[in-house]
């Protein structure tokens, strides 16, 4: 099987199998491959071959991202590897490759805690500001999210966000019953219509906002911190891990969900032993 074969047969696993915006993400790589070895048979390519294509094409980018770049060529080798039926190692899993594009080591970021996260909310100027805040610290949306909002997207407890991340058409978020109120309030104080946007900022003020909010407790941080925060809060009250993914944070992988939590600490861990055993 030649690698232009493997790649027609591939796109079609791909249209099958993913997202739109996940198969987007490998396409200019893959074309880029096709370019360089399309009429090469699949098991011929060698992992030094690789190695300078990846090179070439990803020398100058992040480490996240010259990863993620070996990660997709890996999944299509041993995509076309099974498909011929072929018994050779997949050359991307050579010691060569794995070093030379290796994830970059997650650095573990400070969860802010309640009583931060109060005193950012308190210290906003008016209702709009509030809301934006409480919807990412307390509701767990993201900025572009809480940015992209309609009034008509709003249903008592539910808030109806359009092209999520995720690539699913909608996703449904939730409201707790005092910022639903607030909404409400809200939307008939500025006598909003239907098709009105909620909050009429674009995002470069919305996250100077945070950014100021931030700056006068002493704090660097972003609007994803306040995601979060929503999200360990959340766990260290009980909420199941499952509640926090699906629900709250909209996640289609418990793992995505696990890097967002924050380190249990000594202390918190004996804390939570003590609990559950009713000390």
């Amino acid at each position: 099987m030649t690698i232009n074969q493997a790649l027609e047969l591939h796109k079609d696993h791909q249209r099958a199998t993913l997202k739109a915006r996940t198969r987007e993400s490998y396409r200019l790589l893959l074309e880029n491959f096709r370019e360089s070895f399309c009429n090469r048979e699949i098991d011929s390519v060698k992992a030094e071959e690789i190695r300078q294509f990846l090179e070439t094409g990803t020398g100058t980018l992040a480490r996240s991202t010259r990863h993620l770049r070996y990660s997709q060529l890996k999944a299509f080798f041993s995509f076309a590897l099974d498909l011929a039926g072929s018994n050779i190692q997949n050359p991307c899993n050579s010691s060569l490759l794995s070093k030379a594009f290796k994830a970059a080591t997650r650095l573990q970021r400070k969860i802010l805690d309640k009583e931060t996260v109060d005193e950012l909310i308190f210290n906003t100027s008016n209702l709009r500001d509030r809301l934006m805040l409480e919807l990412q610290a307390r509701c767990g949306l993201r900025i572009g999210e809480v940015l992209a909002l309609k009034v008509s997207d709003v249903s008592t407890r539910k808030l109806l966000i359009r092209e999520p991340k995720s690539g699913k058409d909608a996703e449904v978020a939730f409201m707790p019953e005092h910022i639903a109120q607030r909404m409400v309030d809200y939307i008939a104080t500025l006598n909003l219509s239907p098709e009105d946007r909620l909050f009429r900022v674009c995002y470069t003020t919305a996250r100077n906002l945070v950014h100021r909010l931030g700056a006068s407790l002493n704090l660097k941080i972003s609007p994803h911190d306040l995601r979060r925060h929503s999200a360990t809060y959340a766990s260290r009250n009980g909420v199941p891990l499952e509640i926090i993914s699906k629900v709250i944070l909209r996640h289609q992988d418990l793992k995505t969900t696990q890097i967002y939590l924050g380190k249990v600490s000594d202390a918190e861990a004996i804390r939570w032993m003590d609990n559950l055993h009713e000390k």
